[in-house]
């Protein structure tokens, strides 16, 4: 059965979606009787004969549902400035985890907060719709196939982790925002360029995952810019986007 695109050919609105992001089109990815929403924003002036780099975001848990709108309370507008838009002109998908889902496979969790990670994370349903989803806007529009990029905050970057294994070659840059995976994967995602942050205080997701992440991935010879922040608990996604540098050093990278 061939996967089904449905875009909105005018800007949808979404009641409780902040009127900033409006200018993110609604849609989704329809397959074998599921379907992931997901919001698309376009470039300005977006010009079929340009190629243009592809960022997949992926939010946190908190935001999991199926309204289309939750996934683009953190980090949407960022994408959305008159200097970025002219600087970085890309296009930028945020699709939405189903409530009862996970971006990532996670074994376990205990409390206090210790997670389990599979080694060889290859089953998730979830992922397979974000797959289906990305071959669908690949085949859409046209994009830059050397500047693929994957990236979230807690769960999702989580998930980034977990992307990037199942598809070791795709991307030339990822990001993980307070995420964390099992270390044994390192070998196989050492090929993107990696940004990996974490609060050092956070309450939710410890920060030794993230650290661990470092470590293993340095081990195995991959480019890994690890920032630790002293006094952030959890929400260490703010910090980030409030980073001058981190855009700048996400649209530049290449495969």
């Amino acid at each position: 059965m061939r996967p089904s695109l449905f875009l909105g050919l005018t800007f949808c609105c979404v009641w409780g979606l902040m009127a900033q992001n409006k200018e993110y089109l609604a849609a989704t990815y329809q397959h074998q009787g599921e379907s992931l929403p997901y919001r698309l924003l376009l470039p300005e002036n977006y010009d079929i004969k340009k190629k243009y780099p592809l960022l997949v975001f992926l939010h946190g848990a908190g935001e999991r549902g199926s309204d289309n709108a939750l996934q683009l309370t953190h980090g949407s507008d960022q994408f959305l400035t008159e200097a970025f838009r002219k600087e970085h002109p890309a296009i930028i998908v945020f699709p939405q985890c189903p409530k009862e889902s996970y971006w990532a496979t996670i074994l376990s969790r205990e409390v206090p907060q210790k997670f389990s990670y599979s080694k060889r994370p290859k089953r998730n349903p979830t992922l397979d719709l974000v797959e289906g989803m990305l071959k669908a806007v690949l085949s859409t529009y046209t994009i830059d196939k050397s500047r693929i990029y994957v990236g979230g905050l807690s769960m999702g970057g989580m998930g980034t982790f977990e992307l990037v294994y199942r598809n070791p070659r795709l991307f030339a840059a990822a990001f993980a925002i307070c995420g964390g995976a099992n270390p044994k994967i390192a070998r196989k995602i050492r090929r993107p360029m990696w940004r990996i942050d974490h609060g050092e205080v956070d309450r939710v997701v410890p920060i030794n995952l993230s650290e661990q992440m470092a470590a293993a991935l340095k081990k195995k010879k991959a480019q890994v810019d690890f920032n630790r922040y002293p006094g952030v608990d959890h929400n260490s996604w703010d910090t980030v986007f409030a980073d001058p540098t981190f855009l700048p050093w996400l649209f530049s990278q290449s495969k």
